[in-house]
């Protein structure tokens, strides 16, 4: 392969296949990871292949998975392990290669440019894992990140793909739209209804008519079906922040909540916009005070669970400021959630009772986001933030 070669390396089924490493009694049975296993409550995180291949689909809630596949095992998550034998595998990764980029606890890119036998390695690269970790990967081969991403989602479970561009229109361009990584529901459903419902005929409409239809997603979307991927792998990626915030100087001094409240909940949408944009929640959340007199106050406190929602995270902001302002004027005020950690490892379980309510809710903060990203932060919020204004 001439220029550059990059590998996505995905592990299969990652939660259920680490318990199937540690205990042999599992390997090959129907399993699923879910909270309140003996309750039988809470949702499903990830199954196994064999509990998919019997109808279980995640998430869902776990009483309806013991429906479809009576014979279910189900276990309780064990995140630290997880992280841990994530740990080991990237380990093995940058033993490889040197430039090694971690996208989430089970998936990453790795550059092997200049390797003379680029699929031989990968061959042994998924033998290695599999021996060494007891953990089946996929890996997909290409010239870039989003082809590679792609590539690896083609032969599932442990299977190795090359795909070229000269081969785009044999083995990409006749997907439906919505296998395309980067196309969600929504995206799907406005490409669909102008008439583009396979990858291909993306690739193949104008540039302009996707600027219109999706702003300047649409353009980026159209470059990578066409196979256009200049992103390099950066090893430093997942370590760039440890923090994600925002401040504000205020117009004027600040003597209550209510003069403030705007400008918080307004930096906590910037927070959460960053958040989505590096997949990842927080599991804590600090708050800046400065005064009139420039003396600077940090509060922080860790969070009941990991979040990134505009809504929770102005909340505990406002619990903070109730706990932490002196009564004394203010001219800055900040937001920063502290202690990332990636999607995929951001936890919160659910329950028989209330699960539904939670999905109405995230369906509703999902609407908000797309909202305020069509039409800029602040386009829609709830009327209580907002002090005598018509």
């Amino acid at each position: 392969m001439s220029g550059r070669v990059l590998f996505h390396v995905d592990m299969n089924s990652y939660y259920a296949s680490v318990e199937a490493a540690d205990d042999p009694s599992v390997r090959g049975r129907p399993l699923v990871i879910a909270g309140s296993a003996k309750k039988r409550k809470g949702i499903v995180v990830t199954a196994s292949y064999e509990a998919r291949r019997a109808g279980v689909k995640p998430p869902q809630p776990l009483w309806e998975a013991k429906k479809a596949c009576p014979n279910l095992l189900v276990r309780e998550p064990r995140f630290d392990r997880y992280r841990e034998k994530s740990e080991a595998l990237f380990d093995y990764l940058r033993s490889c290669s040197p430039l090694v980029e971690k996208v989430s606890i089970d998936e990453g890119y790795v550059d092997v440019t200049g390797h003379e036998a680029p699929y031989t390695l990968a061959v042994q690269m998924q033998q290695d894992i599999k021996e060494q970790l007891g953990l089946p990967c996929s890996i997909g081969i290409a010239p870039n990140k989003f082809l590679a991403k792609m590539a690896s989602d083609m032969k599932k479970p442990e299977g190795i793909t090359v795909l070229r561009r000269r081969e785009l229109h044999l083995h990409l361009w006749p997907l439906e739209i919505e296998e395309m990584h980067g196309v969600g529901a929504k995206t799907g459903e406005k490409l669909r209804s102008a008439g583009i419902d396979t990858i291909g005929l993306l690739a193949q409409t104008e540039s302009e008519v996707l600027r219109q239809l999706l702003g300047s997603n649409g353009l980026k979307l159209h470059e990578r079906a066409n196979g256009k991927d200049d992103r390099p792998v950066d090893p430093d990626a997942a370590d760039e922040f440890k923090s994600i915030g925002h401040s504000r100087t205020l117009p004027e001094d600040a003597v209550s909540w209510q003069d403030v409240a705007e400008t918080m909940h307004y930096m906590a949408g910037l927070v959460e916009d960053r958040c989505r944009k590096k997949n990842v929640y927080a599991e804590g959340i600090q708050l800046t005070i400065r005064y009139r007199s420039f003396q600077t106050i940090q509060r922080s406190k860790r969070l009941q669970k990991p979040l990134r929602e505009q809504s929770a995270l102005f909340e505990a902001a406002k619990e903070l400021w109730e706990e932490a302002w002196s009564g004394e004027p203010v001219r800055l005020v900040g937001i920063t959630a502290i202690d990332p950690v990636e999607q995929g490892t951001a936890y919160e379980q659910l329950n028989l009772f209330d699960w539904e309510k939670d999905a109405e809710k995230w369906k509703t903060d999902a609407l908000i986001q797309r909202i305020n990203e069509d039409y800029g932060r602040g386009s829609l919020q709830k009327g209580r933030y907002f002090r005598g204004r018509d």
